[in-house]
């Protein structure tokens, strides 16, 4: 056969989809609002790659990451793209399980946010791309602070707060004073109980790796959690995570709320939050310190080592995670609904400035978390609101349904914590890192 009718042939066969099969991508990702709105926007990436057919694999928080775990410790190959975090990113990319992310240099490296870019790096090298990013700050109804004459300072106290939801506690209008996540896991209420224990002077482990759950910062910091969500929680806190506090404050039913920043492009849309000319925002309580007070974290785009798909996985990667991805957001869906938290040139767009009153306290929260210096006491492990080892997912788990149990009233503080002292030292003593 001569070039020209091979040429046909081929055109022919791209055309009727015979002689050509599309490499089909598996992405696991969590149910948050980006990533939904990530799935509704991947046609774009389809039809300027049509050799790339993009599957999605959409879990809750808890769920994906005992997937993504499983997965890629057992080299199983279910997922070409994982969605995971500044936790798994350095513990994996050092045991050599993700593959290195070389972007072309239109995708600017340079303009991710420093916090983000070192989060996901190991020894300067990018393996994860951050879709969008956070720290945690307080979401306050200003319209319930001022009827109440309260003016909420830009980095509130525990107590200023705890006085604030006593004053506007209105159960019986269907106003709750506090909404704090409940719902056992590492990621869920451990995420906000670490920065609790945190500012109230405590640390996961001291020096020696000895786990401090009975020591009196612990004590201090979740007596006050219970109490606060007792008397001015909404009922059933302790199945509470993220999406469903979210559901409760766009409903009107939270006066305030201290969790992921990117809850702020959510609850400040009209489209979706019933109270979103009336929120306002500081940063996160503190108490003894401000250390550790607010969270780092990024959902973040990686991909295994060894897999077979890693050209077509670093351009969905690329495309997801890029200024032009942003931009696309922007003019389809809404400048206060782009992910954030991830490039200095958002918070430099004047389209992005112009709706998102939250920009300015989003930023700060983020450039003021530090994983490196995140408890009073000297820690052995960097993270903020976890322990960047591979043992913290368990004990952390195992710390999370003691605490949401204590919540629920199931167990007292007092037993709670110290079957978590139990129970991860049991843990760190198999791991080795003391006898």
């Amino acid at each position: 056969m001569t070039l020209k009718p091979l040429l046909a042939a081929l055109a022919f066969g791209l055309m009727s989809g015979t002689a050509f099969s599309a490499t089909e991508l598996v992405v696991a990702t969590v149910n948050n609002g980006h990533m939904i709105e990530m799935q509704k926007l991947t046609k774009h990436f389809e039809s300027a790659n049509p050799d790339i057919k993009v599957k999605w694999v959409t879990l809750e928080e808890g769920v994906l990451r005992q997937r993504v775990t499983t997965d890629i410790a057992t080299k199983g190959g279910q997922f070409d793209v994982m969605t995971i975090g500044m936790y798994e990113t350095p513990i994996w990319g050092k045991k050599g399980w993700l593959a290195e992310l070389k972007m072309p240099a239109e995708y600017d490296v340079d303009d991710l946010l420093p916090a983000m870019r070192n989060g996901l790096s190991v020894d300067g090298k990018l393996y994860a791309a951050p879709f969008y990013g956070e720290s945690s700050m307080l979401m306050y109804r200003k319209d319930l602070a001022d009827k109440a004459g309260v003016t909420v300072k830009e980095r509130p106290t525990w107590d200023e707060i705890k006085d604030l939801a006593a004053k506007i506690h209105d159960p019986k209008n269907g106003v709750y004073g506090i909404c704090l996540r409940g719902k056992p896991g590492w990621g869920d209420n451990m995420a906000f109980l670490s920065t609790l224990v945190n500012t109230f002077g405590g640390q996961w482990f001291d020096m020696n790796w000895k786990p401090q759950l009975e020591s009196k910062p612990w004590k201090d910091a979740i007596t006050f959690y219970v109490d606060l969500l007792k008397k001015y929680g909404p009922p059933g806190s302790s199945a509470n995570s993220f999406n469903e506090i979210l559901a409760l404050y766009n409903e009107g039913k939270c006066g305030m709320w201290i969790d992921a920043t990117i809850a702020a492009s959510f609850i400040s849309d009209p489209k979706q939050s019933k109270v979103a000319d009336k929120v306002a925002f500081a940063q996160a309580p503190t108490m003894v310190t401000p250390k550790g007070a607010n969270w780092l974290w990024a959902w973040s785009l990686a991909i295994p080592a060894g897999s077979q798909k890693v050209e077509a996985a670093t351009k969905f990667i690329n495309w997801a995670t890029s200024k032009d991805y942003i931009n696309l957001v922007g003019k389809e869906v809404g400048w206060g609904n782009v992910p954030t938290g991830t490039r200095k040139s958002t918070y430099a767009n004047p389209e992005f400035l112009k709706v998102a009153k939250f920009a300015e306290a989003e930023k700060l929260a983020i450039d003021t978390a530090n994983p490196n210096e995140s408890t009073l006491p000297k820690s052995p492990y960097v993270g903020v609101q976890f322990a960047a080892i591979p043992e913290f997912q368990s004990i952390g788990t195992t710390v999370g349904q003691q605490m949401s149990a204590a919540l629920s009233g199931k167990t007292s503080i007092d037993a709670a914590l110290k079957a978590s002292q139990v129970a991860a030292d049991r843990e760190m003593k198999k791991a080795g890192y003391y006898k």
